[in-house]
């Protein structure tokens, strides 16, 4: 029975070094922007997010718990249990759910409408899990946008 064990121990030790390190999924674009809810303190934004996935296994997205941010003010906040299955190295789309308090956003609209260009970030952390192993990534995105009527 100890053998067993140990045998199980020594595969198992095995399998963890030859897992790969997971890398981040890389952003491409958002499209299908709407808002599903408006009202005076808070309103629904939705978009779907486009993103490639080039780690060399599948992983499961789980939650994710995200700030964003426009000319670095916050604009609202996502909080969503997804349970999306990601393919390996392949192009995949999140649907994303944002909180905008109108307060922030009336804050953001004048400066988005003085400038031409907007930075747009993104940060908080999201949950993948591959089988039974989690893992909560950080996220740290920045771009700028160009802005037009």
């Amino acid at each position: 029975m100890i053998r067993f064990a140990q045998l199980t121990f020594l595969f198992f030790i095995i399998g963890l070094l030859s897992c790969q390190r997971l890398v981040m999924p890389e952003f491409k674009s958002y499209d299908q922007v709407s808002i599903d809810k408006i009202g005076f303190n808070h309103s629904t934004l939705s978009m779907n997010l486009h993103y490639y996935n080039p780690n060399k296994m599948g992983i499961l997205l789980d939650k994710t718990n995200i700030d964003i941010y426009i000319n670095n003010n916050i604009l609202g906040h996502s909080n969503q249990e997804l349970g999306l299955s990601i393919p390996k190295k392949s192009d995949f789309m999140v649907p994303l759910k944002v909180q905008i308090e109108m307060k922030n956003l009336f804050k953001n609209s004048l400066a988005t409408l003085l400038n031409k260009e907007i930075t747009i970030k993104i940060v908080g952390k999201i949950c993948v899990r591959k089988g039974k192993i989690s893992l909560s990534l950080p996220v740290n995105y920045t771009t700028k946008q160009e802005f037009s009527l």
